[in-house]
C-alpha cells in the first residue's frame, strides 16, 4: 500500500495538523518507508519463537503503597493562614 501526497493531506486534516504544502511529499516518502519496513518485518519467519511480554525483563521499581501519617493535624494547620483548630478556614465562594 502506497501513500500519496493526497492521502498525507487527508490524514493531516483529520488530525487537525497544518502541514507546509512543500513538505507533503517528504511526509509521503517517510510514510512509505515505514510501511515498506513493516512489510519486510512481516516476511520474517517467527515459527517457534515464543511471544514476549516486553524486550526487557526486570523487577518493578515501584514501592508498596501504604498509608502513613507523617504530620500531625497541628503541624498541617500551622501552615494555614486561618483555621479553627480542626479545619482550614477559607473564603466563601458562591
Amino acid at each position: 500500500m502506497k501513500i500519496g501526497p493526497e492521502e498525507v493531506a487527508r490524514i493531516a486534516a483529520l488530525a487537525r495538523l497544518e502541514i507546509d504544502p512543500a513538505k507533503v511529499g517528504q511526509f509521503a516518502e517517510q510514510f512509505n518507508d515505514i510501511l515498506d519496513y513493516m512489510d519486510k518485518l512481516s516476511e520474517v519467519d517467527t515459527e517457534g519463537v515464543e511471544p514476549m511480554y516486553g524486550p526487557v525483563e526486570h523487577a518493578t521499581v515501584l514501592r508498596c503503597d501504604r498509608t502513613a501519617r507523617d504530620c500531625s493535624r497541628d503541624e498541617v494547620l500551622s501552615n494555614a493562614p486561618e483555621n479553627d483548630g480542626r479545619f482550614f478556614i477559607v473564603p466563601r465562594i458562591v
